[in-house]
């Protein structure tokens, strides 16, 4: 059998030992992950390698040949990718996420089996352009334009800071559409652009330096390019409806990138604290040292429980439109739980955490834009409240736990945090405010989940010990939610203000 039938043919179990095999071998033994990890791109060599593995089976249906887009498989792949790579994790991601599933659930039936086709055996990538110069956060203000001419799509634009610019083959491409007035609808078309096809190639007209994830190209991209009109995505009733969707979607799977990542750091910290001895004693036996191992053995949990809930929910037959509270909660907090473990880890080595093939310092650097794509996490957390805030509203409800304890995301936990929760909340507050309530509030959902997993049977004392990190940090973020502060930034600060003065 040919490579492609080999990986749908297996058990699941057999196929990802495959590619943990590859990965182990391309990064330690054909080559050298310290070395080239600093460096732009993948080796030519190590790329083909990984994708001879055909990774992305796993998002392709089983009738056009792929493994079934089973949520569970998806996880696994990303999970075992961001154990040696966060970056080649997320250029998984982001051809799963925000391109195979989309195209399986949206795209129209007769362009559906070249491309799964051309992902199976010619490993092509595919991603997704929405961010615009002007309009980051903003997409619903997106200036990309599309005008419908005979049987194509002729669309008109600038798109920036895509993952895979200049690398992928197929993008969706996001747009809106300009009537005869020249007048952009509110509305979001899809479009699934073939940058091999004439008339659809897309001009990278600058590479940006980015600081972290080396082996993945960004830019500025220049769309001009006609798009047929079998090629347009068909949502099931509007395109914010479908958008929202597909970024729910790709929301809930980041808990894959993170679940190898966090066990990483969470490997490599006890590996340095049980073998390091400072005065005749292993810094594990430091209290303040096991407290910060713990924090991360905590997020090692919440993030095991928030891949269970995905694998459960998150499948392209369930529509997600809807379920941004839990979406963003999972996103916001799991890539805070990847940027604290990265500098626990660099802290516990030392003055070697701070090598720049050091797995804690690259993790720092890696993981640092999970906490701003696909949404800022502060940006989130204030959507997280000001959603929680509206349906207290509607219920007329002013008591935070009274809300909780029968809000479905979280009634299961909710008297565990009866203590530090059961406060009136001000549905008028300062920004500042609303966004340490949307920490808070993500942090219950998070030990919601803890606790189905716990149910599930998963390890008691890990359970146990996450939900009291948890609550140890709700405390925390109470604390500062509760705290009256009209600090304000003083932009003439230097009158008066000099130290040198005052010597």
């Amino acid at each position: 059998m040919k490579i492609a039938e080999i990986s749908t043919h297996v058990s699941f179990s057999e196929f990802l030992s495959q590619l943990k095999n590859t990965l182990k071998s391309v990064f330690y033994e054909k080559d050298n992950i310290e070395e080239f990890i600093q460096k732009r791109g993948f080796p030519d060599l190590v790329l083909k390698d990984i994708m001879a593995t055909n990774p992305f089976s796993v998002a392709i249906p089983k009738e056009y040949g792929g493994r079934g887009a089973i949520v569970k498989e998806c996880l696994g792949v990303l999970d075992a990718a961001s154990y040696e790579s966060l970056p080649l994790s997320l250029a998984f991601g982001i051809n799963i996420g925000l391109f195979l599933e989309p195209v399986a659930k949206y795209a129209q039936t007769s362009v559906k089996g070249d491309i799964f086709k051309r992902f199976l055996t010619k490993q092509n990538m595919g991603g997704l352009m929405i961010t615009e110069p002007d309009h980051g956060s903003d997409a619903l203000n997106m200036q990309t334009s599309n005008v419908k001419t005979g049987s194509n799509y002729h669309i008109k634009g600038t798109k920036h800071w895509q993952g895979l610019t200049g690398m992928a083959d197929y993008w969706i491409m996001t747009s809106r559409k300009k009537n005869e007035n020249g007048v952009l609808a509110r509305d979001i078309d899809f479009f699934i652009c073939d940058v091999q096809q004439p008339n659809q190639g897309i001009k990278v007209v600058e590479y940006y330096n980015n600081i972290g994830l080396y082996p993945i190209p960004y830019g500025k991209n220049i769309i001009d390019i006609h798009v047929p009109e079998q090629f347009k995505l068909e949502p099931e009733s509007t395109g914010l409806k479908l958008m929202m969707d597909l970024l729910h979607r790709s929301r809930f799977q980041i808990p894959g990138m993170g679940m190898g990542f966090i066990r990483r750091m969470l490997d490599e910290a006890i590996k340095q604290c049980t073998t390091r001895f400072v005065g005749g004693k292993s810094l594990m036996s430091l209290d303040q040292v096991r407290h910060q191992i713990g924090r991360i053995q905590s997020a090692y949990t919440i993030n095991s429980a928030m891949c269970a809930r995905s694998a459960d929910y998150s499948g392209i037959e369930n529509d997600l439109s809807m379920a941004a509270i839990e979406a963003n909660s999972m996103k916001a907090h799991v890539t805070d739980l990847m940027q604290e473990s990265a500098q626990t880890l660099t802290q516990l080595n030392g003055a070697n955490g701070y090598k720049a093939e050091s797995v804690g310092s690259r993790g720092i650097v890696d993981s640092k834009p999970f906490q701003i794509f696909e949404g800022a996490n502060d940006l989130l957390y204030t959507q997280i409240s000001e959603m929680v805030l509206k349906l207290m509203g509607n219920q007329k409800v002013a008591n935070l736990w009274e809300f909780l304890k029968n809000y479905d995301l979280t009634q299961n936990v909710a008297d565990y945090f009866k203590s530090i929760l059961d406060f009136k909340v001000d549905l008028k507050m300062p920004q500042r405010k609303i966004v340490d309530l949307g920490k808070i509030i993500s942090r219950v959902v998070s030990a919601n989940q803890v606790s189905d997993l716990g149910i599930k049977g998963f390890r008691s004392d890990l359970i146990s010990d996450s939900l009291e990190s948890i609550k140890h940090e709700i405390t925390s973020l109470v604390s500062s939610f509760n705290f009256q502060t009209t600090i304000s930034p003083i932009e003439d600060y230097k009158d008066d203000s000099s130290w040198l003065t005052f010597c």
